[in-house]
């Protein structure tokens, strides 16, 4: 996938989504702990870097240096798995200072728009039952809550909710 330019409106914030990398890492797994998400931690995120064909790993950039000693900084990833024609999005983050800005929804139509073209039926994740911006996010991208997973998550105990979109295939 080559690398996509977008502007995020609300904040004039330039940035770039691209496939992730083994150097990416560490900012990633900072993403995740400032999230909530339940930890994957570095090394399953190396592992699944060096997955078959099937695993889309994607980071969000600011479009230019935040400290020139630093380099682009990482502010928001996904990753999913294309399994049996269907996309399993497996994590989404988003740094707080850059939430509500639309990343996390280009990052998610990157994901989707890479599983049309592969061919899937349809894209789906389960997401915190108490986590009502997420399901907002994904209700706007067109998921529609299909399903409860009880006790899906630990730390804290509490239920997922499978949502599901169906994908036309594209050109």
């Amino acid at each position: 996938m080559a690398t996509r330019e977008i502007t995020a409106v609300s904040r004039g914030l330039s940035l770039s989504i691209t496939r992730m990398t083994e150097h990416d890492l560490l900012e990633v797994v900072e993403i995740e702990e400032t999230s909530g998400l339940s930890p994957w931690g570095w090394d399953a995120y190396h592992k699944e870097l060096q997955s078959p064909k099937d695993v889309i790993m994607l980071v969000a950039r600011t479009g230019a240096a935040v400290d020139p000693n630093e380099g682009r900084a990482i502010f928001g990833f996904i990753v999913s798995r294309l399994v049996a024609g269907e996309l399993h999005v497996n994590n989404v983050a988003v740094r707080p200072e850059f939430r509500r800005q639309g990343t996390a929804a280009q990052l998610l139509e990157a994901v989707l728009e890479w599983a049309r073209r592969k061919g899937a039926a349809e894209a789906l994740l389960e997401v915190r039952a108490g986590n009502i911006a997420a399901q907002g996010l994904y209700s706007r991208c067109g998921f529609q809550v299909t399903g409860r997973r009880r006790r899906y998550y630990a730390r804290p105990d509490e239920d997922a909710l499978l949502m599901t979109l169906l994908l036309e295939a594209s050109p």
